[in-house]
């Protein structure tokens, strides 16, 4: 399989977690974001809608938008799982996982940014109050969530997809400097899930686009 992704991209860094946990091989294709190959027509012939991720599977057809690919994972490959068996406990883990991926993380991502600062003129302070804003807001329902966890992680032993989302949104609240030292419990589970190899492998300094660790 070949992973187009951006190595600071949320959505891709969450496709590339999911793909350790199940211990999958692809092939990295980068596709840089700042620069905006995204809108160029090559990467649009491979995704009309000119986002990151989108993964070529190994019989050539290409699926988009990360939540689509997770799930198609989970179903194609269902070992190790990400979400529990028990109907409701998973409906209630995709709540979370759609708290992050359609409530926190569309109002924060590069072109919502980039567009606040360029056609909307804000300065430099109103774009990190709204960013800081959005995510405090959704983190601060996150982790009332965690403490109902009946352990270390939301899968009880096992991370599931809930960690999938989350770590890749601690990551960006830290690159934007967002005060989240109020959040132990995410905190705490985001350390849990740094010490695992396949959140290792995924973070975006051990991407071949990235910067060196």
């Amino acid at each position: 399989m070949k992973l187009y992704s951006y190595y600071r991209s949320s959505a891709a860094y969450r496709v590339r977690i999911a793909l350790a946990l199940k211990g999958l091989a692809y092939q990295v294709i980068p596709v840089d974001l700042v620069q905006g190959q995204q809108r160029q027509h090559d990467y649009l012939t491979t995704n009309p809608q000119g986002l990151v991720p989108a993964l070529q599977l190994d019989d050539g057809r290409i699926l988009t938008q990360s939540l689509a690919i997770l799930e198609w994972l989970e179903e194609t490959f269902p070992e190790p799982p990400l979400y529990a068996d028990n109907p409701v406990e998973r409906a209630r883990q995709r709540s979370l996982v759609q708290h992050i991926a359609c409530d926190i993380h569309p109002l924060n991502n590069l072109r919502v940014l980039h567009y606040l600062k360029g056609e909307l003129a804000q300065p430099e302070a109103q774009v990190s109050s709204w960013y800081s804003h959005w995510i405090r807001r959704g983190f601060t329902a996150l982790e009332q969530e965690v403490s109902s966890f009946a352990g270390p992680f939301s899968l009880a032993a096992n991370p599931g997809m809930f960690e999938v989302l989350l770590i890749p949104q601690i990551f960006n609240a830290r690159r934007f400097n967002v005060a989240i030292d109020d959040f132990p419990q995410l905190l705490e589970l985001a350390e849990r899930c740094e010490q695992l190899d396949a959140f290792a492998s995924a973070h975006p300094s051990r991407q071949p686009d990235g910067p060196a660790s």
